[in-house]
């Protein structure tokens, strides 16, 4: 089988580099995948789009997208999903906040049959590594949001790595630019009672002077999603 592993990158060329040489080093063959990788820069007005376009070169695996402006993650996800070849998708930051070395695990589940795999931070530890407290609230509040609202038992609805058969995420019909595409999708699921598998992963938060663009305020958002997508009539499956 194959694995599109999606990466939406804006701004950052001090770990576009390094975290594609992270992903193309990973064995991914030996639990029963091939990989390819598919970079979405959405609109870097650094090197970013150079540095992967580079790497790119020289190795086959690796395909860059670009968006001219700015459109946010979910748009830059939504760019690679179109560009995309493989059976099974993984949602792939382009920082350093998570461990390539968990492909392994969650690819595992993939292997046992299951349609949607989550990388829980919190199944084994109850706070990651450099979380802030508000992020951590936020985390929290969303989660249970989401379980209460969908019938789900999962322990973190906002977590990056993410691994879903291509046919069914192209299928939910996502609409996300932003940082909603974590509760669009987790809310699209808990609405077709689609079971989410979830394996501990790890995770060391970075700050906001190295990089990081998501806020807790972004929760704000998140939540609004969750609760409009749980009484949003669904469009028709194609």
């Amino acid at each position: 089988m194959l694995l599109s592993i999606l990466i939406p990158a804006y701004q950052e060329e001090a770990t576009i580099g390094e975290i594609l040489k992270r992903v193309a080093a990973i064995d991914t063959q030996a639990v029963g995948f091939d990989k390819e990788i598919v970079v979405c820069d959405d609109g870097s007005k650094d090197r970013t789009f150079a540095i992967a376009s580079e790497l790119a070169a020289a190795d086959p695996r690796i395909r860059v997208v670009r968006h001219e402006q700015n459109r946010g993650k979910g748009a830059a996800i939504r760019t690679a999903l179109a560009a995309a070849t493989g059976d099974y998708v993984l949602i792939q930051d382009a920082d350093l906040e998570y461990e390539v070395t968990d492909y392994p695990a969650l690819l595992a589940e993939v292997a046992r049959g299951a349609d949607v795999v989550y990388g829980s931070r919190f199944l084994d530890t109850p706070r990651p590594t450099g979380m802030k407290t508000a992020n951590f609230i936020a985390n929290r509040i969303l989660t249970v949001t989401a379980n209460l609202l969908y019938g789900m038992s999962i322990t973190d609805e906002a977590t990056c790595f993410k691994v879903f058969r291509t046919d069914l995420l192209r299928d939910l019909h996502l609409e996300c630019t932003g940082f909603e595409f974590c509760p669009e999708v987790t809310a699209k699921l808990g609405r077709r009672k689609i079971k989410i598998v979830e394996v501990p992963i790890s995770y060391t938060a970075r700050a906001i002077e190295e990089g990081k663009k998501v806020r807790w305020t972004d929760g704000f958002e998140a939540m609004w999603v969750l609760v409009r997508e749980r009484f949003q009539k669904e469009r028709p499956r194609r």
